[in-house]
């Protein structure tokens, strides 16, 4: 087969690429340790493409890897086998808005930040936050179920999504929810391509569902000695506020980010463990009830000094120490793990997980930090440089098999929010009984019978 011929029947020339700059951007995402290795790269500009694509596929036995912002970090978008990349970044306009429902008509390649625009445009909210929403894709965000520092107010990508249009590995194109609040008839398949990374077909509208801007933000930087008083100041102002975003991360992460930006902490004492906390100020009592919490942790000990942001900018900076992290330790060629137990089995899971990590990478640098108010913790293990990537992962996958034994026992996720992809695929038994699987199996098999959508990934 001629792959260049049989595209360009079914997309003018601008939009195919076979070029090696190409295969390097487009083949993959931000994980590390994978070569891409695709064979072409198209660029659809609307859902008839994106049929013809699928339906060619299809009868060619042709693999398919959809790619949107690529800032995924489980290998989901990464094409190693010869496969045809999708990329949705043309597929990129905001189609509709209706002022009644609240809702906007998105194609998969609007980036989250443009949504977000958008709806303070309007004098309203997409509320779904996260460090990449200047490069991450509505699409890919679905696709992983994408979740981000407010999910303690707002939820996961899932509770904002109204309805969407997706092309499924069988060619079909499929309209589902159409957007009706209340829609009591059998299965709710939009459910079932949120978070399926693109194994079953392809996201190609979306609407999403907006809702009122919230109202001032008070921003708190603490300095914490130790977990139990991480999760003592977390239950006091979740208990006592209006609660956003509750975010912490380690002394070591901090060094990361000041070191990569410049900033300097604005905290006079140095600790072991730092929290960054969002209020809204619904009420003179919240942001009252914030400042007693403060004081009681001064004479508890449960932290040591703190700061509220006296401006947009200050609180911005805060943001920052926490924001900045993926990218401030991108150098290291991190491995990563993203996992999740229920808020109730926090204290004791992040006890155990710091001695575990202590006591299996003790000549490895650990940087880690979580969404506390959700249970969703992220380790980096930074690559040493006298260490080969095969080595190096190795010696990762072996402290692996003890981190989702655990977590298997403590009944979490071993992928809280990036997916399973590539790089959790041997891991899914943790998490997923074989029956679960199996189903899923099933699913993709009726949705997708020639195996050509994103194939590889979740299972085999």
């Amino acid at each position: 087969m001629n792959l260049k011929e049989e595209l360009s029947r079914l997309l003018p020339e601008a939009q195919i690429r076979f070029d090696q700059e190409a295969f390097e951007v487009y083949g993959k995402d931000w994980t590390k340790h994978i070569t891409p290795k695709p064979s072409a790269i198209v660029f659809p500009k609307n859902t008839a493409e994106v049929k013809a694509i699928v339906d060619w596929a299809r009868a060619n036995k042709i693999s398919l890897v959809p790619s949107g912002g690529r800032t995924g970090l489980s290998g989901a978008a990464i094409a190693f086998k010869g496969e045809v990349v999708v990329s949705f970044e043309r597929m990129n306009r905001i189609l509709e808005f209706d002022q009644y429902d609240q809702t906007v008509v998105c194609e998969p390649g609007v980036i989250t930040e443009q949504l977000q625009n958008f709806a303070l445009e309007k004098g309203l909210y997409f509320p779904v936050d996260f460090a990449s929403r200047g490069s991450s894709q509505v699409g890919g965000n679905i696709a992983t179920n994408a979740g981000g520092i407010k999910v303690l107010r707002y939820g996961l990508f899932r509770n904002w999504v109204a309805s969407l249009e997706v092309v499924t590995g069988a060619g079909e194109v499929l309209n589902l929810n159409r957007s009706l609040v209340k829609n009591a008839t059998g299965y709710d398949l939009r459910h079932l391509f949120i978070g399926s990374e693109g194994t079953l077909g392809f996201i190609t509208q979306a609407t999403m569902q907006l809702t009122r801007p919230p109202l001032e933000l008070a921003v708190f930087l603490f300095a914490v000695p130790n977990l139990d008083a991480v999760m003592r100041i977390y239950h006091s102002f979740k208990s006592k506020t209006s609660l956003i975003a509750y975010e912490m991360f380690t002394d070591l992460a901090l060094k990361y980010v000041t070191d990569h930006t410049g900033l300097k902490s604005p905290l006079s004492e140095a600790s072991p463990y730092y929290v960054v906390v969002e209020i809204e100020k619904d009420s003179g009592a919240s942001e009252a009830a914030a400042l007693e919490i403060f004081e009681t942790g001064l004479e508890k000990g449960w932290l040591s000094d703190g700061l509220q942001a006296q401006s947009a900018q200050q609180a911005k900076d805060f943001w920052r120490f926490r924001e900045d992290i993926s990218e401030a330790t991108a150098p290291g060629k991190p491995y990563k793990n993203d996992i999740s137990v229920r808020i109730a089995k926090v204290p004791e899971f992040l006890q155990e997980m710091d001695s575990l990590l202590k006591k299996e990478y003790p000549t490895f640098e650990v940087v880690w930090f979580g969404h506390i108010g959700d249970g969703n913790l992220h380790i980096n293990i930074i690559k040493p440089e006298n260490l080969s990537s095969p080595e190096f992962l190795k010696q990762c996958h072996v402290v692996d098999e003890h981190l989702f034994a655990m977590i298997e026992r403590f009944g979490g996720s071993v992928s809280a929010e990036h997916g399973v992809g590539l790089t959790k695929k041997p891991y899914l038994h943790h998490t997923k009984s074989e029956a679960e699987i199996e189903i899923m199996r099933k699913i993709k098999r009726q949705l997708d019978p020639a195996g050509i959508m994103n194939p590889g990934k979740i299972f085999d």
